[in-house]
């Protein structure tokens, strides 16, 4: 299944519309930080690998605008500890 994540600057968040239902990753951006606070998938959506997708694409684009990542959503800290090529992204300091 393709997920195309969109940022939507107005809410501050990150979307991807899957079956006509919405995914989302909240965020808090300040001038080199990026605070990713909330994740959420739709109910029926779970288990499909949807946020996973999300999280990785996110953390591609932390990357490329070299923004420091505060993970506050426990999904987003558990997935940086799974993928370890993601640590480098991590806000000074912070460890998940």
């Amino acid at each position: 299944m393709e997920v195309v994540v969109t940022q939507n600057e107005a809410r501050k968040r990150f979307e991807a519309e899957v079956n006509n239902k919405l995914a989302l990753i909240e965020y808090i951006k300040t001038k080199d930080k990026i605070y990713l606070t909330h994740t959420e998938v739709p109910n029926e959506l779970e288990g499909q690998g949807i946020a996973s997708s999300m999280v990785k694409q996110v953390l591609n684009r932390i990357r490329e605008q070299e923004l420091a990542l505060i993970p506050l959503c426990p999904f987003v800290a558990g997935y940086v500890n799974r993928h370890p090529e993601y640590a480098s992204l991590l806000a000074k300091g912070y460890n998940v």
